[in-house]
């Protein structure tokens, strides 16, 4: 090997183990008004595979997180990527896991590589169904553990202007606690105006390129250094969580933000 193409392999091998170095983040949400059944109910929450797969079957995503306990699995949006999707890691993972009740949402991938591709998906909602997923859109779901109740309700992309919050806080009966899983932390002020409890969202990639100290630099559909980039945020009551994806878009690049998987669980304030 010549010392020339010694750096070039250096930075080949980083690369690849920033896009495949699987981390696990955790946070604690307190809730006003929790029920006691749900303290400390665990949601694991993936976004953004386009695609990806890490080891045939998702084996070694399935085998780190077989060592974590969690009551519920979301899938915030864009397991696919691009007219030449590939379902089956996503569906892999989604029968890796269906231990425990799976819920997921459209992301502007899931509709086609224009976002609007209404044949793109159904299929791919049907499909995710049939594998033990429940795709919410525009729609709620009341669990109940112990005679008490928490709401997931989920919109359709918020990217592409699919998403309908009101339908799918309709019907909730004031002063029960409610969670939102959406692809895009668009939605995050409106949630918060209606005093929706927590936002599960992604889409940003955490900015996939990741400058230190900084936030994203830029994120499509959000521009330049947004606000909700990635991680957690608080406003008045509501909290919004923000995951980094596992997956890339166009560019498979990442730096200092590697994929992540995120175990947030809610705490009686």
């Amino acid at each position: 090997m010549t010392t020339a193409k010694r750096p070039a392999m250096l930075i080949s091998a980083y690369l690849d183990r920033e896009r495949y170095s699987v981390r696990i983040v955790r946070y604690r949400v307190p809730v006003a008004g929790l029920p006691a059944a749900f303290d400390g109910f665990t949601i694991l929450q993936l976004s953004d595979l386009h695609d990806k797969e890490f080891e045939a079957g998702g084996k070694a995503l399935l085998e780190l997180l077989a060592r974590e306990p969690f009551d519920l699995v979301v899938f915030t949006g864009d397991l696919v990527l691009g007219p030449r999707y590939r379902l089956t890691p996503a569906l892999d993972l989604v029968q890796g896991l269906a231990r425990v009740p799976v819920f997921s949402v459209s992301g502007n991938h899931d509709w086609g590589e224009s976002g609007h591709d209404h044949g793109i998906g159904m299929r791919i909602k049907q499909a995710l169904e049939e594998a033990g997923a429940r795709v919410l859109s525009n729609q709620g779901v009341c669990l109940e553990r112990d005679g008490a109740r928490l709401w997931i309700t989920g919109v359709d992309d918020p990217v592409t202007g699919k998403d309908r919050l009101n339908h799918a806080l309709a019907g909730i009966p004031s002063g029960e606690r409610r969670l939102l899983l959406a692809h895009s932390p668009h939605i995050f002020p409106r949630a918060a105006a209606a005093s929706v409890d927590l936002v599960l969202a992604g889409h940003t990639h955490g900015g996939q390129i990741r400058l230190p100290g900084l936030r994203a630099v830029y994120v499509p559909k959000l521009g330049f250094f947004p606000r909700w980039d990635y991680g957690f945020f608080r406003h008045g009551t509501s909290a919004l969580v923000v995951n980094a994806g596992l997956g890339e878009s166009w560019l498979p690049v990442r730096w200092n933000i590697p994929p992540e998987v995120t175990l947030v669980t809610l705490v009686a304030s």
